[in-house]
């Protein structure tokens, strides 16, 4: 054991092992569900000893055992029709941890992702198995309530009990059907990482960078599919601004004040590449055009050399193709930039009406800004604060707060 570890810092640390720990248990023994059970009682023994007794020095190991002695006696709480698995489960010793070099989370994301689940189902269940992400923050990213979130994770596990799934690399055949469900829940793990949905931090690295590698597995298997590089683009480009994103102190920094020699050269220019290259040789969906807004705010040299009239006419078509609350957000700020910000407003009412947007913040962010922008600093003041109320990110409250008081941070 090490010495007693920080909460925030053992947080991180079982959310970064519950995939692989996860993935391994099921290759091992089979039975995601019992699996998943067994892996979260586990993570719960963890998040209550770690911070108190220390690390283990072998924290998966540790993981893997607890939550394989979980799993058996799970297994002997069950129906008589499972007694033959409990016996054979009873008399085989867990391993003290799971197979050393196998990286089997990519396997797991697939298997969650299988056709026999809804598409709602699929998500949510990636999130918490493969990303790690609470029911809660899960709830957030999708804009619903906690309980259905709930609901569709137990209903999701005993599908794939139902269907026999087995924990293997699907054929290429039904490879391609579940990829949507895939890049859905890819995207939705580096959103929470790269502006999480609440807490003190703003990034949660460890799940954009979670989800960046898993985008490179997919790209790497299928190199010619346009969505999977636009969404490996996507991030890259937008990961690529992390650095100057925020203060030593935390603080937001909206992207027209940042420091663009502090963005990740590198990354954008990988971004760049896969993007134009995709864009020329596939069929075009949403991520790529998301991808290829992400790229001409990386390119331009300052904010006001952005060219919002090229960002306005990617988003028109991304309404078109792939509609919803975020796009249409986006698309207002786009609007304003080109039109003038009465024009911006007068296009958020109509958004605003959406009942997926009802009392979210970013709807009074917006709001506040393109008053703001408009010369109406009363109006601009009240609706930062009403957003500031409503974020659960503390760094965007603290924000807020401030284009309330009428302060720019420095």
């Amino acid at each position: 054991m090490t010495g007693p570890g920080s909460r925030a810092v053992v947080e991180g640390l079982l959310r970064d092992l519950a995939p692989r720990v996860l993935a391994g248990l099921v290759r091992r023994y089979g039975g995601f569900d019992s699996c998943e059970d067994a892996v979260q009682e586990a993570l719960v023994a963890a998040a209550t000893q770690w911070p108190a007794q220390g690390v283990p020095a072998n924290p998966e190991g540790w993981l893997f055992t607890v939550a394989a002695r979980r799993r058996v006696e799970l297994l002997r709480n069950e129906s008589a029709r499972r007694r033959r698995e409990e016996t054979v489960a009873a008399m085989t010793p867990p391993d003290p941890e799971p197979v050393s070099g196998v990286d089997d989370t990519l396997t797991l994301l697939l298997l969650c992702c299988h056709p026999s689940l809804t598409r709602p189902s699929q998500v949510a269940l990636t999130l918490r198995a493969v990303g790690g992400l609470t029911t809660a923050e899960i709830a957030r990213a999708f804009l619903v309530p906690e309980a259905t979130v709930a609901q569709r994770i137990s209903r999701a596990k005993q599908r794939i009990r139902a269907s026999g799934a087995e924990f293997r690399m699907p054929p290429e055949a039904e490879l391609g059907e579940r990829m949507a469900a895939v890049l859905q829940v890819l995207y939705l793990i580096f959103t929470e990482g790269s502006t999480a949905s609440s807490g003190a931090a703003l990034h949660r690295v460890e799940l954009s960078a979670e989800a960046i590698r898993l985008a490179r597995q997919v790209h790497r298997r299928l190199p010619a599919d346009g969505e999977v590089a636009g969404l490996l683009a996507l991030m890259l480009l937008t990961d690529a601004r992390r650095p100057a994103r925020t203060r030593p102190d935390g603080t937001l920094v909206p992207l027209a004040d940042q420091d663009r020699s502090r963005w990740d050269a590198a990354a954008i220019a990988e971004g760049v590449e896969l993007i134009t290259a995709t864009l020329a040789t596939a069929p075009i969906g949403p991520y790529q055009l998301q991808a290829a807004i992400a790229a001409v705010h990386d390119e331009a040299a300052s904010a006001a050399s952005t060219d919002w009239r090229q960002i306005l006419g990617l988003y028109d078509l991304l309404e078109a193709m792939a509609p919803g609350p975020m796009v249409t957000l986006n698309r207002v700020v786009a609007v304003a930039m080109v039109r003038g910000p009465r024009a911006g407003l007068a296009v958020l009412e109509e958004a605003a009406a959406d009942p997926a947007l009802a009392g979210h913040h970013r709807v009074d962010a917006v709001r506040a800004h393109l008053l703001d922008m408009a010369g109406d600093r009363e109006a601009a003041r009240a609706h930062y604060r009403l957003a500031a109320r409503r974020t659960l990110s503390l760094p965007e409250r603290r924000y807020l707060e401030s284009r309330a008081a009428g302060q720019r941070l420095q």
